[in-house]
């Protein structure tokens, strides 16, 4: 159900900046492809967590992948008498790539709020749900932006297709899922999320260092087809092998932090996430040749992909089960805040500059993480899991005994 979802969502959201960057020939219209894919998923949350606390995140998850299944198809039946190349033709992948983002994060709402209930019933070993979700979303954006770009081969109309079954396959997956328990206690509303964030110090902290690191890496996944064709002069073909790379890097840094995180604990795994996603970012913005870039972009994801599991986890813990679905949109809008921004700074910056707008992201997200993991550390009582008791014995004289 998720990988089928989280398939679709990163084979559409790769491979369309490089049909308008392959079609139109501008940066500047690939980074406002990109500004267009993820603006209206920030609209997307000012009802997706209310939808998931009033219909549950079954019937929400299955409504939107059957819409996006529908919308794909009759974009894919557009481009089949459009011209390759043309306005009208760019102004349909752009309004495609709107919808289809916002849609994107309505499900992924949906999928979250089903992951973390999970989560919740293994207690101390929640990280081990957000290992395994966060390795499924990886593993998409190991085979999305690939299959991506060999079906732009064929033709834009066969990407469509796949796209559209793949929503298809998700919406028949998850028709025997169980709802998550609503709860009352908190009115469903965006700005119910608010007011929660607002009084969790930790969420707050927690919400900011994600930020940075996703204004970070929306950068280096805008810059990406414009530093491969016009920095090292390479093809198309070679933009989703950078990201292919990069995914399979993060597969492998999943497994180990699931480990890690048994053996050294969240914050140790965190911290060393951390600095090595900042490290490897910097060398991006020096990279002189195209193998050492795919190799830093690479360490990059990997050191994203450890990080993303700690933060995750820690996010599941800080968010009270009242109005969960309202408070995870309100903090998700707020982290992808800075994707749109990052397409706004590619498509503004010239070309020969983006490696100084890299360095630039790469020390900003340094300076807040560590700031970030200071302030977490001084709440850490609250991002710890709770201790979980086991009933008290009948007999008079027994000990209560709980888990150490």
């Amino acid at each position: 159900m998720r990988a089928s979802d989280a398939l679709a969502s990163a084979t559409a959201t790769y491979a369309i900046p490089l049909l308008v960057l392959v079609t139109t020939g501008s940066t500047a219209l690939t980074g406002l492809a990109f500004l267009f894919e993820w603006a209206p998923r920030l609209a997307a949350f000012a009802f997706a967590g209310v939808l998931v606390d009033r219909w549950g995140a079954g019937s929400v998850f299955r409504a939107a992948n059957t819409v996006r299944a529908c919308l794909v198809f009759l974009t894919g039946a557009a481009l089949l008498v459009l011209p390759m190349a043309g306005t009208v033709t760019t102004g349909v992948v752009l309004a495609f790539s709107a919808v289809s983002g916002l849609l994107a994060e309505v499900s992924f709402v949906a999928v979250e709020t089903l992951g973390v209930a999970a989560g919740r019933r293994l207690g101390a070993e929640a990280h081990r749900v957000q290992a395994t979700q966060t390795g499924i979303d990886q593993g998409a954006v190991l085979v999305g932006p690939l299959l991506g770009g060999l079906l732009l081969l064929a033709d834009p109309s066969v990407m469509m297709a796949v796209v559209a079954l793949l929503s298809l396959v998700a919406t028949v997956t998850a028709s025997g899922v169980t709802q998550p328990a609503r709860h009352a206690t908190e009115p469903s509303s965006l700005a119910a999320g608010w007011r929660v964030l607002r009084r969790t110090p930790a969420l707050v902290w927690l919400v900011v260092s994600l930020a940075a690191s996703n204004l970070a890496t929306g950068v280096l996944q805008a810059a990406a087809p414009i530093m491969v064709l016009h920095q090292f002069h390479s093809s198309t073909a070679l933009v989703g092998s950078v990201w292919s790379a990069a995914a399979v890097a993060s597969l492998l840094a999943v497994w180990v932090s699931r480990r890690a995180i048994d053996r050294c604990g969240t914050w140790a795994v965190g911290a060393v996430a951390a600095a090595l996603a900042t490290a490897a970012c910097l060398v991006t913005a020096v990279a002189p040749t195209f193998f050492t870039y795919t190799v830093a972009v690479a360490v990059v994801m990997a050191g994203e992909g450890a990080l993303t599991v700690v933060l995750r986890t820690l996010r599941s813990r800080l968010i009270p089960a009242a109005a969960f679905g309202s408070t995870l949109a309100a903090t998700i809008l707020l982290v992808l805040v800075p994707l749109p921004l990052a397409g706004a700074l590619v498509a503004l910056v010239p070309a020969a500059e983006l490696p100084h707008l890299l360095l630039a992201c790469a020390a900003l997200q340094g300076l807040v993480l560590a700031a970030c993991f200071a302030g977490l550390r001084r709440h850490r009582a609250a991002c710890e899991p709770p201790r979980q008791q086991v009933p008290r014995p009948r007999h008079e004289y027994a000990e209560p005994v709980g888990t150490p």
